[in-house]
């Protein structure tokens, strides 16, 4: 079985190499990258599987190279690593097209649980040849392309990321019901976490700005309970 290829970019050479040697010896084959504008290079040479990305970078942030990755592959599963630690740079890099948001400094522990988890999650999502979901789904004025992770209205489209794709997804299948915020969390992230839920609140919030253009889509927080998506 081939290894799971991981393109880990990050500029302090020394925690590079920690991670790097740490994430190989759990048999991950790791393409390490100093420079932002190196990136585009390796990714296409490499074709990971998952992407780790510092956000303070020279030449190019990290926010910048997840945008650009997202055009490349709009399903690969993105962490970012970061001293950053306000809630605006949460935000900022989960509209960026991140999938998770580890804090420096971390565990090796912590990283190798996260990447088994958005691995796991990515797999066990992806559509097969068999799949029966509907290549495109009409969603009051918009088009909603699960397969393609696109979100189109009046001749524009937006490229959603993995999580955004699979819980707007959980959003239609249950129109005019509640979803469980905890099934939401063990869909998405495989556990209901704290951390996890802020993200949840984020993802909502950036749906809900999608889906802004047509007032009669709403997605209603139940509070303590869940969301209830509607249309008309």
């Amino acid at each position: 079985m081939s290894k799971t290829k991981i393109l880990y970019v990050e500029d302090e050479p020394f925690l590079g190499r920690i991670v790097k040697e740490s994430l190989e010896s759990r048999d991950f084959e790791v393409v390490m990258v100093t420079d932002g504008n190196d990136v585009d290079a390796a990714f296409k040479m490499t074709q990971p599987d998952l992407c780790v990305l510092d956000i303070m970078l020279p030449t190019k942030d990290g926010y910048t190279l997840a945008k650009e990755i997202r055009v490349l592959a709009p399903g690969i599963p993105i962490i970012f690593v970061t001293a950053k630690v306000q809630t605006e740079d949460l935000l900022k890099g989960f509209e960026a097209g991140g999938n998770d948001y580890l804090r420096k400094p971390f565990s090796m522990e912590e990283l190798i649980v996260r990447i088994n988890n958005l691995l796991h999650l990515t797999q066990s999502q992806k559509p097969t040849h068999t799949s029966t979901s509907p290549e495109s789904i009409a969603i009051g004025h918009f088009e909603f392309l699960p397969l393609r992770y696109e979100l189109r209205v009046n001749d524009k489209a937006r490229q959603l990321s993995h999580r955004e794709s699979t819980l707007l997804q959980m959003l239609i299948d249950n129109k005019n019901a509640t979803v469980l915020r905890k099934d939401i969390l063990l869909k998405l992230w495989g556990d209901d976490s704290f951390f996890n839920s802020r993200n949840l609140d984020v993802y909502i919030t950036k749906l809900r700005d999608y889906l802004k253009e047509d007032p009669a889509i709403k997605i209603i927080t139940i509070k303590g309970i869940g969301y209830h998506f509607s249309v008309g």
